[in-house]
């Protein structure tokens, strides 16, 4: 006869927890109101998700791309640096579909209007 306990129950751990946490996601929401004599004084509204990012860009947030604080330097640099190289490339072809006929050839002569020369 063995003195070890038996273990009959296999628990979860806090990995497989967090991990199935991180997978579908946890919502917590709540309200706090602070009233006084029937006069509502302050209201906290609390929302709270917790997902991994691969979840959070399925369900569609994603603002942490586009917070100043969160994204680095250079990459916004890099970015805005991108987007004007775009805007200009716009610019000029808005600006060649709205000009009213290319150029002559510098070949073409203009017909004359003069009278010929005597001589």
């Amino acid at each position: 006869m063995s003195l070890e306990p038996r273990r009959g129950y296999q628990g979860t751990n806090l990995v497989d927890i967090l991990d199935r946490i991180l997978d579908k996601g946890l919502v917590v929401a709540g309200d706090v109101r602070i009233s006084l004599a029937n006069v509502e004084l302050l209201t906290i509204r609390i929302r709270l998700l917790v997902c991994s990012i691969d979840k959070a860009e399925q369900i569609g947030l994603n603002w942490w791309r586009y917070d100043r604080s969160l994204v680095a330097q250079e990459e916004t640099e890099t970015t805005i640096a991108r987007l004007e190289q775009r805007i200009a490339e716009l610019e000029r072809q808005l600006q060649l579909s709205t000009s009213p006929s290319p150029p002559r050839s510098s070949t073409t002569r203009p017909p004359s209007t003069s009278r010929p020369r005597k001589r």
